[in-house]
């Protein structure tokens, strides 16, 4: 008898579980006239580092919003510590699916936790075999992010930042930087609807403490340049 309860409540669950599914599945994540535009990547996506907990998304959001008469909806999909894997993980994720169907416009930054990673954690010295064997998982994953991406929507541009390097005063670390940067243009150069929006500039030859809110993160007014940046490089319609 118990167990025949026990399996009437788990169905009843279970139902309702693919109910829901269900109806948020119908829900439109924008509204009709609306602008989509949806963010992946990691804490310097997330904003980590501002004081004002804004980071370049928000400041993309209050400048377009300023310029344009239709409503402009930010989604960051952003995760502190995450690598391009994280993002893949998360493009099977139906309630980021919903999203994915009806952008506008994506923004991925992402590659600068891949590469410190596959080099033990952090850059202090490098070790470049291990370093290009992480760039050739990062590539591929980078490729299978835009193919996903682009079988849920095949016409919403895709906007892909480039790593900057936090080090600016190290030259091995800059040459890095930059094959890493070659690599992803390559990956995505044959793509329709892509840009790449380089960032390793802004921050060559500048005084850290400007820019810098610890090694790696950026402060306010970092981030108010990776926004301009966009700005500069990709009009939004």
């Amino acid at each position: 008898m118990k167990k025949k309860t026990a399996f009437v409540l788990f169905t009843i669950i279970f139902i309702a579980i693919l109910a829901a599914f269900s109806i948020y599945d119908k829900q439109p994540v924008k509204e009709q006239g609306d602008t989509l535009v949806v963010a992946f990547g990691d804490s310097l996506t997330y904003g980590y580092g501002d004081e004002k907990g804004s980071g370049y998304i928000e400041t993309l959001d209050k400048k377009l919003n300023e310029q344009t008469k239709e409503e402009v909806h930010f989604t960051n999909e952003a995760i502190y510590g995450l690598e391009s894997s994280g993002v893949l993980s998360q493009l099977s994720d139906i309630r980021v699916t919903r999203k994915l169907e009806e952008a506008d416009y994506f923004i991925l930054f992402i590659g600068t936790n891949d590469l410190i990673n596959s080099n033990g954690g952090n850059l202090e010295e490098l070790q470049l075999d291990k370093v290009e064997k992480g760039q050739e998982v990062y590539i591929q994953n980078l490729k299978a992010i835009i193919d996903i991406i682009r079988k849920n929507n095949d016409q919403a541009p895709i906007l892909v930042l480039g790593l900057y390097n936090p080090y600016p005063s190290l030259g091995e670390i800059e040459a890095v930087i930059d094959d890493w940067n070659e690599g992803i243009q390559e990956a995505i150069q044959a793509e329709e609807e892509m840009v790449y929006i380089p960032t390793n500039d802004l921050f060559r030859g500048v005084e850290k403490q400007q820019y810098f809110s610890d090694s790696l993160h950026l402060n306010d007014q970092g981030y108010n340049l990776i926004a301009d940046r966009i700005l500069e490089k990709f009009t939004f319609n």
